[in-house]
């Protein structure tokens, strides 16, 4: 399977660098965005030879399991953050879109739309995206099976958008649990389409903690490690440099020494690999 899909200035294709899509979950602050931009552009420098970087947060969490969760900054506030992330930083940025009418004025912004797991179905928000030209990366449902993530993506393409990203993020296993299924990232390269780890949301408990999810943070690398060897495109990860505290999926969350030491066994698992 081949790709080749421009990611801002960098081009992404089969067999070359991996995409790393890594940010906190949420828009916390702007200065708090900001620094974490800081940090992991510090941390990636030694490795862009191997990745490509794509910064993401979230402006509105509209999935949180509590009504009284915070969410964000909203759109207007999380894309000006976001733009000027972009613009200091000369990164591409990606976020959630939750609604079909946010595609057009998200994607005068970001680089990439993300169709968030709970969604993944939905064919109107799909379009919606597929139809402003920007690379759209769905998650793949926590309900959905591996063979059924090519209708999604058929969606995409039938409306004139060969840019379709799958990520895998677990499947629900049993109340507030998930499991990754690793056969089923083979069974999504016949979707011919880029497969994307997803690092963190792959650990979390959805609603393991009563009114918030839990997670095993801890598990993460190791979830990373199994799918380098496997040999996926790329990898999403939520880093934080303070998780405990963070308003969104801290449980879950990479700290910056996890997120430091990862990135070159990824590597290294890569070319022992291949």
């Amino acid at each position: 399977m081949s790709f080749s899909i421009s990611v801002g200035n960098d081009t992404f294709a089969s067999g070359g660098r991996q995409l790393l899509i890594a940010g906190p979950c949420m828009i916390e602050s702007e200065q708090h965005a900001l620094t974490m931009a800081e940090h992991i552009q510090r941390l990636i420098a030694p490795y862009r030879d191997h990745f490509i970087w794509v910064f993401k947060s979230s402006f509105d969490k509209a999935n949180r399991s509590s009504g009284d969760s915070p969410r964000g900054p909203g759109m207007d506030d999380g894309l000006r953050i976001l733009e000027r992330i972009k613009n200091e930083f000369g990164v591409p940025v990606l976020t959630d879109i939750h609604e079909s009418q946010q595609a057009k004025p998200v994607a005068e912004v970001v680089d990439v739309l993300q169709i968030p797991a709970f969604l993944c179905r939905q064919t109107d928000l799909l379009l919606a995206a597929a139809q402003t030209g920007r690379i759209v990366n769905v998650k793949k449902g926590q309900f959905v099976a591996p063979h059924d993530m090519g209708l999604p993506i058929d969606k995409i393409r039938e409306a004139g958008n060969p840019a379709a990203m799958i990520t895998e993020r677990g499947t629900s296993f049993g109340y507030n649990n998930l499991v990754v299924d690793y056969a089923g990232l083979y069974v999504m390269r016949n979707h011919k389409a880029p497969i994307i780890f997803d690092t963190t949301h792959c650990v979390q408990l959805p609603g393991g903690m009563g009114k918030v999810s839990g997670g095993r943070r801890e598990v993460a690398p190791y979830m990373a490690k199994a799918a380098a060897a496997f040999g996926v495109d790329g990898f999403f990860m939520e880093v934080h440099d303070n998780p405990d505290k963070a308003l969104s999926d801290g449980p879950n969350q990479l700290n910056i020494p996890l997120f430091e030491a990862l990135l070159p066994r990824l590597i290294a698992i890569r070319e022992a690999a291949s």
